[in-house]
């Protein structure tokens, strides 16, 4: 695991495809699986802890793109309140 930059952790994340994502997730849980066994050395724990960051921000901008996504689905599926025929059309 290589460590991150200043500027990597200053710049926004990159939302995640599904198959990225769940990717990511299953290197989440490894690294959190690693560090509760505590066989890492400091130094370990450490790029570990700054990978676990990247990749939770990544996998939380997928979540907010595919709330998004939702939230414009549901509203393209909702009758707009001037849409409806007035009376005598």
């Amino acid at each position: 695991m290589s460590a991150m930059s200043d500027s990597d952790s200053a710049a926004e994340p990159v939302a995640a495809s599904p198959l990225e994502f769940e990717k990511h997730l299953a290197e989440l849980e490894q690294i959190v699986a690693a560090m509760e066994r505590g066989d890492m050395s400091l130094e370990e724990s450490l790029q570990a802890y700054e990978r676990g960051v990247a990749l939770t921000r990544q996998c939380q901008a997928a979540l907010d793109s595919a709330q998004q996504r939702i939230e414009v689905l549901a509203t393209k599926g909702a009758p707009a309140a001037d849409s409806e025929p007035q009376a005598g059309e």
